[in-house]
């Protein structure tokens, strides 16, 4: 492989360059872990069992009787028999559909879709950073993942064993889990994001004038092609215009179609 590689010459330059350096760190950082506060961990567990039971219990008393709640056929009888969701008997090979893309849009509407919503959230999240955390946790508390160089499409890092890549954070529920992983003595953790790197690049690359200026210049990219496809004036530009316009830009730079 390696002669093969050599062969290739400065086609080889991303793998003898880049690629290839980061093997080492990489195994650094797997050697090295993240720590675990095992208080922390066991403390969320036991908060978040108690919401199991809770919205558990809630369900089973509105609904009058007790069942297997994770029997995606069991709740779709209940939902549909006991409280009419007729939305919920969407068939597939003769069973009820309860998925969250279906459940989420009735939550408003029925109380006890909102709990199982709930219900099943806290239930993921035990299972799967909590009590699939505690195994893997080694004598000196420390998490170990492997980190995966070559997996992607994208070409980002992945993680597995566990995926230390994919912790919730767009619920407070979820955030709540990034309190167990804590700083080794004498240390801190350290949170750095470049500032509108694809942009940047994009601005360099295509050497679009308007691009180049905005950063020169310390314009906010979003809020000027916002004013630019709502033909308003900069300082009229909403957050929701600029969310939108957000899309625009980030939509161009991975192909997004004329259509989209």
């Amino acid at each position: 492989f390696e002669k093969y590689i050599n062969l290739l010459g400065e086609e080889a330059s991303l793998y003898n360059n880049v690629e290839k350096p980061l093997v080492k760190v990489l195994y650094d950082m797997e050697r090295q872990g993240v720590k675990i506060s095992l208080q922390e961990l066991e403390a969320l567990s036991d908060t978040y069992q108690r919401k199991i039971e809770e919205y558990k219990n809630k369900i089973f008393e509105a609904s009058g009787k007790i069942f297997n709640l994770n029997s995606p056929a069991k709740l779709g009888e209940i939902l549909y028999n006991k409280f009419g969701i007729a939305e919920v008997k969407k068939k597939k090979e003769e069973k009820y559909v309860t998925s969250a893309d279906i459940l989420e849009g009735l939550a408003d509407e029925y109380p006890v879709v909102g709990d199982v919503l709930q219900y099943r959230l806290y239930q993921k999240l035990k299972s799967t950073y909590l009590d699939g955390f505690k195994p893997l946790i080694d004598n000196g508390k420390r998490l170990h993942t492997t980190y995966k160089e070559a997996v992607t499409a994208t070409g980002r890092l992945s993680s597995i064993n566990p995926n230390l890549q994919n912790i919730p954070i767009r619920k407070n529920e979820g955030l709540e889990i990034r309190k167990i992983f804590v700083p080794g003595e004498g240390n801190i953790f350290v949170d750095a994001d470049y500032s509108q790197i694809e942009l940047r690049l994009l601005a360099h690359f295509s050497g679009c004038k308007e691009l180049v200026e905005a950063y020169k210049h310390g314009v906010d990219i979003h809020s000027k092609t916002a004013a630019q496809v709502f033909g308003v004036e900069l300082e009229n530009v909403t957050p929701q215009m600029r969310r939108m316009a957000k899309a625009v830009n980030f939509g161009i730079i991975y192909g997004i179609s004329e259509f989209g």
